[in-house]
């Protein structure tokens, strides 16, 4: 019998889309298939994604990395949510966390119990039950599972890092594991006769890569898929306007924040991200609505500290491939799609879609019913992040700015007017199963974007006046007794994770 097995995956590009997926079919496809990666030096990467989320760490764990180290290694700190400000309207602000407020009762979430509180005259905030909150004004952290022999849980937690060390790191990982590294710019791409399928890259050098699978991590060009395959782009700039980005980073902030911070401007939003050795800053706008220079100028006239290099910038259309996996290639990154990094997801999408990539790799012969089921999770994957960040951008208050007045009067994708309809009725979350973003997420966007549902739970009458007011204050004095021994954020990266020139 002819052996028909994939022998060889080519992975072409490098930077964090294409060594995360180096390093993760090096380690759980280890000895049954070659690697080789191609990339050049000549060629940039975005690198925008400097922030990420908490399923981030189940990455870090497959891969076997040490927390510290790899904290260490990437000038890294840690991230507890992310503050959101002016968004709603000027000067309100609010903190998605990565926790839920408070505590569930009785299978009822904390939130309906706040509700309760707020709709019968209570002025408490839904952060004031939060240990998150507590720990960012504070500027405290440490790895806290669990609260004492309570069920609140402890704090979560996701990373910031330098996303060029990052690569480099993964680099050094997969590598170690065999990963062949072919350093080249790609002059032509071969395709069979009659299937289609990529069967070879030829690269300036003259050099042939021969392979059975390949994955597209080219960023926005989309090299294989796109261009050589065809696959198409859907845009979704009609409900996600902003097209252009502007990088610059700065000096460090002390003390060191534990969450990344989002701030609405004239058309768009600006982020600040916090590094051991810098803060990494941007600004993600509309150029329909405000020119580059101008742009350019809101940036650099908020950013704290000096600029540490020239304003770096990025054009885009929000969006993703009509089909993520066509033949013998799979787009992965932004040669896949973009969603603006607003929550953060730009390195869960690359990590989430080799999971599920790894999870229907064929063991030979390429079955429609695989590529199918890929393109068809994939998708949905993307619109539900998609109709989260459509969220914040479409609820708010900001009157007189024709950006957020767009924004605030477009017609936006029917799950997601379903779901602000329910949560305006009695606060509950019409959440798919498969959501990324669970109810604690949406709850906290929702009230943080100033949507006050007219109602609440019936189920939490059950407890008295009194019975609310006692739950509440245990809460709270649960928190006050966490945070208390907790150590600055900067004091524990200094005592577990510094890298060697920053935090001594």
């Amino acid at each position: 019998m002819t052996d028909k097995r994939i022998k060889k995956l080519v992975v072409v590009g490098g930077g964090t889309a294409g060594w995360i997926a180096a390093a993760a079919f090096s380690r759980l496809l280890e000895s049954t298939i070659d690697i080789e990666l191609v990339e050049s030096d000549q060629i940039g990467t975005v690198g925008v994604g400097e922030a990420t989320i908490p399923q981030i760490i189940r990455l870090n764990h497959i891969l076997g990395f040490d927390e510290n180290e790899f904290i260490r290694r990437t000038n890294g700190t840690f991230k507890l949510g992310i503050e959101f400000v002016d968004w709603f309207k000027i000067g309100g602000k609010y903190l998605h966390t990565f926790g839920e407020p408070g505590i569930n009762l009785a299978n009822v979430h904390f939130h309906q119990y706040w509700l309760r509180h707020a709709l019968n005259g209570g002025k408490a905030s839904l952060w004031d039950y939060s240990l998150h909150q507590r720990a960012a004004d504070e500027n405290k952290f440490s790895r806290l599972n669990q609260i004492g022999n309570t069920s609140m849980s402890g704090l979560a937690y996701a990373f910031h890092f330098d996303a060029g060390l990052y690569a480099q790191f993964l680099r050094e990982y997969a590598e170690s594991r065999g990963v062949e590294r072919t350093e080249g710019v790609i002059r032509n791409i071969d395709l069979h006769a009659e299937s289609g399928d990529i069967t070879s890259l030829i690269l300036d050098s003259g050099k042939i890569v021969e392979g059975d699978f390949f994955i597209d991590c080219t960023g926005f060009r989309s090299l294989l898929l796109g261009d050589h395959l065809g696959v198409g782009y859907t845009d979704w700039s009609h409900w996600l306007p902003c097209n252009r980005a502007i990088a610059v980073p700065s000096s460090r902030l002390s003390p060191l924040p534990p969450y990344t911070r989002a701030t609405a401007k004239t058309a768009g939003w600006q982020w600040r991200i916090p590094l051991q050795h810098r803060t990494g800053n941007g600004h993600v706008y509309c150029n329909e609505y405000i020119s580059d220079d101008e742009a350019t100028a809101e940036l650099l006239s908020a950013i704290e500290g000096d600029a540490h290099a020239d304003p770096k910038y990025i054009k885009f259309t929000t969006g993703h491939r009509k089909k993520f996996w066509q033949r013998n290639c799979v787009a992965i990154g932004l040669s896949s799609g973009f969603l603006e990094p607003l929550e953060s997801t730009s390195i869960h999408l690359i990590q989430s879609n080799i999971s599920r990539l790894i999870s229907l790799f064929p063991r030979g012969k390429l079955h429609e019913a695989d590529r199918d089921e890929y393109n068809r999770r994939t998708k949905e994957e993307f619109e539900q992040i998609r109709d989260f960040l459509i969220l914040h951008y479409h609820v708010n208050q900001r009157h007189q700015k024709p950006f957020w007045e767009y924004c605030r009067s477009m017609a936006i994708p029917e799950p997601l007017q379903q779901k602000i309809d329910l949560f305006k009725a009695s606060g509950r979350i019409g959440r798919d199963t498969d959501d990324l973003f669970k109810d604690a997420s949406w709850s906290q966007v929702m009230i943080g974007q100033g949507i006050m549902p007219k109602d609440y739970n019936p189920m939490t009458d059950k407890l008295s006046p009194k019975q609310i007011q006692d739950f509440f204050s245990s809460v709270r004095r649960i928190i006050d007794k966490s945070i208390t021994p907790l150590p600055s954020h900067e004091d524990f990266i200094r005592q577990n994770c510094a890298s060697k020139e920053t935090i001594t």
